[in-house]
C-alpha cells in the first residue's frame, strides 16, 4: 500500500477524464468522480468539489476494493 497525501494528489491526475456514476444526478452534484491514470493509480474525488483532494488508490487496491462492493461486503 502507497500513501499519498490527498491534499497534494490533483497533480496525479492533470489530464484524467472524470467519470461519474449513471444514476448521479447532474443538478445536486452530490457525487463521486473517479478518473483512472495513465500509471495505473486511480482517483476518487467529491463532484461538487472538482478542486477538493482526490484519494489515490493503486490497481490492486482498486480492484479489491470494487470486488467488495460488488459481492456486498459493505453495509451502505
Amino acid at each position: 500500500m502507497n500513501y499519498y497525501d490527498p491534499n497534494e494528489t490533483a497533480e496525479l491526475f492533470p489530464e484524467a477524464t472524470w467519470h461519474r456514476p449513471a444514476a448521479c444526478d447532474t443538478n445536486s452534484g452530490n457525487c463521486v468522480e473517479v478518473a483512472f491514470g495513465r500509471d495505473g493509480r486511480v482517483g476518487i474525488r467529491d463532484s461538487k468539489l472538482p478542486g477538493s483532494p482526490v484519494l489515490v488508490f493503486d490497481r490492486e487496491e482498486w480492484v479489491s476494493f470494487t470486488g467488495a462492493v460488488q459481492r456486498g461486503q459493505f453495509a451502505f
